[in-house]
């Protein structure tokens, strides 16, 4: 298995980034509406997420006292075209009162993320993977995203198992990146491009842009470094 190096780990980044180009993720106008896609996210594809969200904001609700003014099943039935809507209203309700609590979206910029981060794990429904998208997109830090397109290509690029524990690709992709915000960012955009469009359940690997760096192409050449044309 390859190590989850910096060279190696930057050569990803940039065959992928020469691919697909810059992404701007994650998409949303404000911290809150960030915060909420996170919890929608789970389970779901985005387009379903952007209709829950379409929802809220035309109920005019898409705002911390604004969903918290909700019943339970008015919520659930303004986000069901997320899926698992009774779930997902439950959790949405959770972390908002948690927000309320620690002060509103202030005083959670106000937290250091070695305090924020176990303070999100501990709301009902928020694990490591919605946690970190909140900490990265919402509040801007270092903190890489693992999630099952992670797993996917890097499992095929030969540089992880992909069973490992969330914590522990978690330390070893910062570790080989650095602390990086923006990158973290843009490359989170791009894994999440590059599983829909070529890496996908079953592989597109023809055309594919990381073909020749992985266990699923004809050769590897992850000891070789090549310039990658846009």
């Amino acid at each position: 298995m390859a190590e989850i190096g910096p060279e190696t780990l930057r050569r990803v980044y940039d065959i992928l980034h020469g691919a697909y180009g810059p992404q701007q993720w994650w998409p949303g106008d404000t911290r809150f509406e960030i915060m909420v896609g996170a919890v929608l996210t789970q389970n779901t594809a985005w387009v379903n997420v952007e209709r829950a969200i379409a929802n809220l904001k035309a109920s005019g609700v898409l705002s911390l006292d604004g969903v918290l003014a909700l019943s339970q099943e008015v919520l659930a039935e303004l986000i069901r075209p997320a899926g698992y809507f009774n779930v997902k209203a439950r959790r949405l309700i959770n972390l908002c009162r948690f927000i309320r609590q620690q002060g509103g979206e202030s005083g959670l910029g106000t937290m250091p993320t070695e305090t924020l981060r176990p303070a999100l794990l501990e709301v009902n429904g928020v694990g490591p993977e919605t946690a970190d998208d909140i900490l990265l997109y919402a509040f801007h830090r270092p903190v890489f995203v693992i999630d099952s397109y992670t797993r996917r290509i890097f499992s095929r690029l030969g540089m992880v198992a992909g069973d490992e524990p969330y914590e522990t690709l978690r330390q070893r992709f910062q570790q080989g990146l650095g602390p990086d915000t923006a990158l973290y960012n843009e490359y989170h955009g791009l894994i999440v491009s590059h599983a829909k469009q070529a890496c996908t359940r079953r592989p597109l690997c023809d055309g594919c842009c990381l073909r020749g760096e992985c266990g699923f192409g004809a050769v590897s050449l992850l000891t070789t470094p090549r310039t990658v044309r846009g």
